[in-house]
């Protein structure tokens, strides 16, 4: 969607200052940035939806970062909007699955040797999606301590509350009575779950007219962790159909450790209270 103006002549008009659409798009970088380091036709392919996966992460944290801190203000609906946005931008996510699975074994097999030890695990961006959403692993932190711009970035984000955080910090300012070290834990710490916290969000659904907004944040974490969820569920699928059980090229056990995570909850009450209601 890019709007163009049009003389009397018909002909389009300059952007504003001669800028252009390449221009303000930075197309020339952008388009510039995909190096085979293979003569394979699919590498390309596998390039393109790692790169732009990493495109959707970035707008991801831009969109949780903002809806944090529209919680912490109360601007409740700014950050619903927000939320359903990353729901949306996860289903993109989740489809580029289905376009990678369009390369085979054999084919893959062609041009994996020239990928060293890099690995979709070495994603520092999925890191810092995990720590805002309020999921803490100090391991990744260390790993990045040898690039201080990036390593300050995940730290900034590991020891700040995340969006799990403030939503239970928000049920405490909404009257909810919310054990103390809850509130007021060490943020870089994994978040444990909590009964007082459970029993908050029991509360909410059983009262969703008096706690409407409460009830919608509520909905809108289990509609990220859904989508969370069958993203990491395509994303096992997808390795298993194209390298089996074989170890990933960072040294992970690849189909292994993919299937570890899939049981991990980012916000266990709000599953946990739908077994209670």
């Amino acid at each position: 969607m890019w709007e163009l103006h049009s003389d009397d002549t018909g002909a389009h008009t300059d952007f504003k200052e001669k800028m252009t659409y390449g221009d303000y798009l930075q197309l020339e970088l952008l388009l510039d940035s995909q190096k085979r380091l293979s003569d394979h036709h699919d590498e390309m392919l596998f390039i393109v939806i790692h790169q732009v996966s990493e495109l959707w992460l970035k707008l991801m944290i831009h969109e949780i970062e903002a809806a944090t801190v529209a919680i912490q203000k109360e601007e409740y609906q700014s950050a619903f909007k927000m939320l359903a946005r990353v729901s949306k931008i996860q289903s993109q996510i989740i489809q580029s699955w289905d376009v990678l699975s369009t390369l085979t074994p054999a084919e893959y097999m062609e041009f994996r040797n020239f990928l060293g030890n890099a690995s979709g695990f070495q994603s520092y961006q999925y890191r810092l999606v995990e720590f805002v959403l309020g999921y803490k692993t100090p391991h990744i932190v260390k790993i990045y301590e040898k690039n201080p711009i990036l390593h300050k970035r995940l730290k900034t984000a590991f020891e700040a509350p995340g969006l799990y955080d403030v939503s239970i910090q928000t049920l405490s300012k909404q009257g909810f009575s919310i054990n103390e070290y809850v509130l007021n834990r060490d943020f870089s710490k994994k978040y444990e779950q909590d009964p007082t916290v459970a029993d908050a969000w029991l509360e909410v659904y059983r009262n969703k007219d008096t706690y409407w907004d409460l009830y919608q944040l509520a909905e809108k974490l289990v509609d990220i962790e859904d989508w969370f969820q069958q993203w990491r569920f395509r994303h096992m699928k997808t390795v298993e159909r194209i390298i089996g059980h074989k170890i990933g090229t960072g040294g992970t056990s690849g189909v292994g450790y993919l299937k570890s995570v899939l049981d991990h909850y980012f916000f266990p009450e709000l599953w946990e209270i739908r077994t209670k209601l």
